[in-house]
């Protein structure tokens, strides 16, 4: 075949003398052409997996057990299957034994899972992402990640170190929260270096549960923004600064109990918020526990209005017209539209079986009309500031 480059500075009459017609030297031309867009096209393809190579698929490993977990997943699980603009190659699932959110959605997915703690590491990961899981990653998982593991943490590390810190934040009244994308160090909860965190607002009176769906949704978008940039938000970590850390142990049921002399309006109004749709406040009536329910809120009261009514705290009221029970506390009054007490009762079923006046003669007890607190002898941290302070100075 004639050489392109020597032909393109024959003068086309010599090649004409020689017995080339001008259609074939038209043929060749177009060849050429065709040449270099081959070469072109090979070039842009190489330029576009370089591009693709620049920017890794990461193979996951990810630890997880409830719904706030199920929400990280469920990007991982996207960006899997996403062939184009997925950052994830392979997905795994490390879940608690028990029936919990994350393994459901793992089997229901069919995902590839683990059963902690025997978790098969005969498969190559080059991260792992832990969402709520409850229990501390061994040290010879983490060091088999290239990248170590990842933590989405629903607060501003070091604040609310610890398992519960969005109820914990909902408690003791944080205007500003946020979610921390931190790696994770062996052996202690929630102190490794920070690779991405952002504030978030809390909406004034939103519940623990609301707020916890709502950093669900930005902790897994977070996670997908450092998962696209690992590399250099890994080499961009940062150490958490040692003052301002504070603990959030895990709520229960301890935690539920009122003390009418020492809790204010605003302080049951944040307890209900924070535990109130897992743990019924509660308080003692007659000698037995008694369960709150329907919380209403706090309640103003005038007493010009109605003089019989007693500030003793606990002293309990139905107001008629609202179908609401009234109880005192250390500086107002809050409100109940039922109680559990053997079963539920609404307030008016409440008033008519133990305060109602013809109840109330038969009985000889100076307290009838009374809530009484009760303290348990180890308050968990939500009921005593003073511990919780010495807590903090301790990490």
């Amino acid at each position: 075949m004639w050489n392109l480059n020597y032909l393109k500075f024959i003068d086309q009459r010599r090649l004409l003398s020689q017995g080339l017609c001008s259609n074939y030297i038209t043929r060749l031309r177009r060849c050429e052409s065709n040449v270099s867009l081959f070469l072109l096209s090979r070039n842009r393809s190489f330029v576009t997996q370089t591009q693709s190579a620049s920017k890794p698929r990461w193979r996951v490993l990810f630890f997880g057990s409830d719904d706030f977990a199920v929400e990280s997943l469920k990007r991982l699980h996207l960006s899997r299957d996403d062939s184009t603009a997925g950052v994830i190659d392979s997905l795994e699932v490390v879940t608690l034994s028990r029936d919990t959110p994350v393994r459901k959605y793992a089997e229901w997915h069919r995902l590839p899972l683990h059963h902690w703690p025997d978790v098969d590491l005969s498969a190559q990961f080059d991260v792992g992402v832990v969402v709520s899981f409850g229990c501390l990653i061994k040290e010879n998982i983490i060091n088999r990640m290239p990248y170590g593991v990842l933590n989405v943490h629903p607060s501003l590390l070091p604040r609310w170190r610890g398992p519960a810190p969005i109820f914990h934040t909902i408690l003791h009244g944080d205007r500003v929260t946020g979610v921390t994308i931190m790696q994770i160090r062996p052996k202690r909860f929630d102190v490794g270096p920070i690779l991405q965190q952002e504030l978030y607002e809390v909406p004034k009176n939103c519940t623990a549960d609301e707020l916890g769906a709502t950093l669900a949704v930005e902790g897994s978008r977070m996670l997908m923004d450092t998962l696209k940039h690992l590399p250099e938000r890994a080499a961009n970590r940062k150490e958490q600064p040692k003052e301002g850390a504070s603990f959030a142990p895990k709520i229960s049921s301890r935690m539920a109990w009122i003390i009418w002399e020492e809790h204010s309006c605003d302080y049951i109004d944040r307890l209900f918020r924070a535990i109130g749709s897992r743990i019924p406040l509660k308080t003692m009536w007659m000698g037995n526990p008694i369960k709150l329910l329907d919380y209403v809120g706090k309640c103003n009261v005038s007493f010009a209005a109605a003089p019989y009514l007693s500030s003793m705290p606990g002293s309990v009221h139905y107001q008629k017209e609202s179908s609401t029970l009234l109880v005192r506390c250390k500086d107002g009054w809050v409100g109940f539209k039922a109680v559990n007490f053997k079963k539920r009762l609404s307030a008016a079923d409440f008033f008519n079986g133990y305060l109602h006046q013809s109840v109330l003669k038969k009985s000889p007890s100076t307290n009838t009309c009374l809530f009484q607190s009760y303290k348990e002898t180890h308050l968990p941290a939500g009921h005593d500031n003073n511990m919780l302070q010495r807590n903090n100075s301790s990490l």
